[in-house]
This record gives C-alpha cells, structure tokens and sequence, in this order.
C-alpha cells in the first residue's frame, strides 16, 4: 500500500514527495497491515485531514516528538475491509471516522472497534474525516471547558481556519453572541455567509475598536470568551475585551508567538485561563471524548454543523497540501482522499 512516511524533520513544502531532499516521501510498499486482536477493525481510508499540528510534526516544532521514520496525520475515515472475530460494532462496508495514533497519511488503519465511530447516512464520507480533531477540539474547549451559553459574547481569532471555523459553529449552535476575526476579503465574506453577528478583516481593521464599536452598538459590557488558536499580538488586543469573569481558551500558536498573560490581571477581573490539548484527552478521558464526537456526529447529520473544505490532494501532492497551510490560503479544511484514481488537485 501507499503511505507518507517521514525520515527526517523538516519543511515538507519545499520539494515534492518523489524528491529525495524531501522530508517526506511516498512509500508504495509498505506492508498491508492486518486485523490483528478479536476487536480490531481493519479500514480502507477514504480521506485524511492536514491539521496545522501535522505541520509542526514534521518541521519538528510540535510538543510531541514521536521517533522517525514516522507516517503522519491524525484524523481520516473510510470504509471497513475487515474484522475481528470479536467485532461486535462494524460490518465489512460499513463507514467510519477516527482519529489515528499511528498516523492516518496510509492507504489502511487498523484499530480497535471502540476508536470508530460510524458516519451517519446522508454525510459526506470525506468531509467526516475532518471531523474528530478541529470539531473535537473546539466542542470541548466551548461546551465543557468554557460552558458557553446563550447570550454570552464568544470572540473567535483565526476564525476562517480549520479550529476557528469549527468553533465559529459551535458557538452559534450555543447561541453565542459571535465576533470572528480573520484576514481577507475571500475568508471574512465567507465568515458573513455562516450568519456571524460580527466579522473583523485583519487587512484594514483594529481589533480592539472594531470590537468595541459592535459591542457599544448592541449594548453589550464585554467579551465572555476567547478561543485563541492565533497567540502573539492579538492575544494581546484580545484580552482588553474580556469581561469579568470571562474564560480564555488556549487552542495553540499559529503566529509563531506565544503570549503571557498577566497573572495580576487574571486575579482583579477573576479570569479563567484553560489550556486545550485535545489529543491528550484520548489518554486521560476517552470516554468523555467518545461522548463530544458522538455528539459531533449528531450535529453533523442534523445539519447544525458544516464541515467546509477548500482544497483536496492527492498523496503525491502533500507538499502542495501543507504549502496551502503554511501559507494561510485555507478556509476551513485541507484533504488528503485515497482513491482508486488519482484525484485532481482542486480548490471546492
């Protein structure tokens, strides 16, 4: 079978998989892996997800640093080729989505039946392989770190990219107040067309008093949350919003930037500070992220969620994949789809 592998660390946007510089390359023989427990499941994926933290795996900047040769790539879904004896849960052809800890850049995944989830009939199997990390993340940051409510005025920094789109979503199926806050036109027209109260285009606008202006205009005292993926400066601006009392979710770092915040601060206006790692909850509370993506997986097929993807590759073009990250093109997902053909490299 096919699969990205990575033999070094480095930047997978500068050559192509079949060049030798590269840090990545596409090895067409690696070995089928088989059902090998009473309960594991073998998958035909279909698609793999490139989320910003795959990125940083490979360039060598991630907080977890796995031993190499590595394949990369976190969530995927597909279709089941085998099962178990013991497989209770799934029957051949039947579709699933997962998150991967043996990355999911592969042609097949095994994995035990209590890591699938099935895609609910009517969904779109690709984009379900987008799913578990960027909706996961921000439905658990939102719905049981902050407890986002109605009513309540959710800031969103980075919000045309795969997390910040996600939690632009779920704060509207809270009932959220929404302020989203990107860059060019392209993203901020697409924010507006999802019905966001209040959209801020970081090309010719100040944060803070774009903000402000909203806030004044529909009577409102301050910001209740901030989901921040971004760090640096606008972490900065963001915090002269918040309200008393208001909850700060740390999704990550996209700036390069990471920011400290004033502990004396924090204290007068009784903030809380919530540091998000989704991928550690699998470690910890598995049970509690089965029930955020079942949950997931319902709004999905309800229509209250949209999983938006903007560019699809082939795996032979991951480093035009990760280029589309790097350079900040993306509005919500980029895809990886394993096919009986080469897909065509295109922007939906």
């Amino acid at each position: 079978m096919e699969a990205l592998v990575v033999r070094k660390h480095g930047d997978p946007t500068l050559s192509a998989p079949s060049d030798n510089s590269s840090p990545i390359f596409v090895r067409k023989d690696q070995p089928i892996p088989e059902v090998n427990s009473p309960t594991a499941v073998k998958v035909k994926v279909r698609a793999t997800s490139l989320n910003f933290a795959n990125y940083l795996h490979i360039l060598g900047k991630y907080q977890e640093k796995p031993p190499l040769p590595l394949v990369p790539g976190s969530d995927y879904s597909g279709v089941v080729d085998a099962v178990g004896s013991g497989v209770s849960k799934f029957k051949v052809g039947d579709r699933v989505c997962s998150l991967s800890t043996e990355g999911s850049f592969a042609e097949f995944i095994v994995a035990d039946e209590s890591e699938l989830f099935e895609v609910p009939e009517g969904c779109d199997l690709v984009a379900a392989g987008a799913l578990p990390v960027v909706f996961g993340t921000s439905h658990v940051a939102l719905v049981h770190r902050a407890h986002l409510s109605a009513g309540q005025v959710l800031l969103v920094l980075g919000a045309a990219g795969g997390v910040g789109l996600s939690a632009v979503q779920i704060g509207k199926v809270c009932g959220a107040i929404v302020i989203a806050v990107a860059r060019g036109y392209e993203k901020v027209q697409f924010l507006k067309s999802l019905d966001v109260d209040h959209v801020i285009d970081l090309s010719h606008e100040n944060v803070t008093q774009s903000v402000k202006e909203f806030l004044k205009a529909r009577k409102l005292k301050g910001v209740d949350v901030l989901y921040d993926p971004v760090g640096g400066r606008l972490t900065k601006e963001a915090m002269k919003l918040l309200n008393w009392g208001a909850n700060i979710l740390v999704i990550g770092f996209s700036s390069g930037d990471i920011p400290v915040f004033p502990a004396n601060i924090a204290l007068v206006k009784n903030w809380t500070i919530h540091g998000l790692y989704w991928g550690s909850y699998r470690m910890h509370r598995p049970g509690f992220l089965e029930d955020s993506l079942k949950e997931l997986l319902s709004w999905f097929e309800r229509g209250l969620i949209s999983i938006h993807i903007s560019h699809i590759y082939s795996l032979a073009e991951a480093n035009l994949a990760f280029s589309a990250i790097k350079d900040r093109k993306v509005i919500g997902k980029v895809m990886i789809v394993f096919d009986d053909h080469k897909p065509a490299r295109s922007k939906l």
